[in-house]
């Protein structure tokens, strides 16, 4: 097998492992919904940082207006099929369920974007792919602890909760590799395409859910906007620092 090939896939475990750190926090006492709510702005603010500081500035270097906008439009259909499959595992669509499973989605679609940059990255440049699976390490705590804070305030079991939050390793490792495969012998404008697709549907779930989530958890205060912005800056600080 190709050591490059193994090197990408240990590299993609790193996100994952930060997640799961995340989750394994919010075990730790019964989370409030105050912590939540500042969680979720976090986790929020590092998902926007992620389409504004990493994918964003990269589409725009390799792709026209018109194949974006057909990207992020293309990002959006498939949080609405999301949306949709989230319904049905809602168990009759209660409301609350339903949200919680968009937000498990929201943070899989972020893990698999970390996914595909990584696995592009390697295509590169190995330096790269470790740079930008570092960078993930950090940015994806809040995400983690949110997630499972999430499932605790709506009573999953703590196992189910446990495999769900170890189930986040599957998108990221299935996107690296298939990047690493699929888009490395292909046309750089396929990559870009692809994290422009990856960006839409990240923002639309980050304001749709986590943000919608964050409110319903607690009444926002000046600390959820400081946890918002904290987010943004933290993965702005790791990508500048790592890159």
């Amino acid at each position: 097998m190709d050591t490059q090939f193994l090197i990408v896939i240990g590299l993609a475990l790193l996100p994952a492992f930060g997640n799961f750190a995340g989750g394994v926090a919010a075990e730790w006492g019964k989370p409030s919904p105050r912590r939540l709510n500042w969680a979720l702005h976090a986790a929020a603010g590092v998902a926007i940082a992620i389409v504004a500081i990493e994918l964003m500035p990269r589409v725009l270097e390799g792709l026209s207006g018109w194949w974006i906008g057909l990207a992020v439009a293309l990002g959006g259909g498939a949080y609405l099929l999301i949306d949709r499959l989230s319904g049905l595992l809602a168990r009759g669509g209660e409301e609350d369920r339903q949200r919680m499973w968009m937000i498990y989605f929201a943070v899989s679609a972020d893990l698999f974007s970390d996914g595909i940059m990584i696995g592009a990255g390697a295509a590169v440049a190995p330096s790269l792919a470790l740079i930008l699976a570092l960078g993930q390490v950090l940015a994806d705590l809040p995400e983690g602890y949110a997630t499972v804070a999430n499932f605790r305030d709506k009573n999953i079991p703590r196992r189910r909760r446990l495999l769900l939050s170890a189930s986040f390793a599957v998108p990221v490792l299935g996107a690296a590799a298939a990047s690493y495969l699929l888009l490395r012998p292909a046309p750089d404008g396929y990559q870009m395409f692809a994290l422009a697709a990856v960006a839409g549907l990240l923002t639309v779930a980050a304001v749709e859910d986590m943000l919608e989530e964050a409110h319903q958890s607690d009444r926002d205060s000046k600390v959820s906007i400081i946890a918002f912005v904290s987010g943004f800056v933290l993965f702005t600080f790791v990508s500048a620092g790592l890159g």
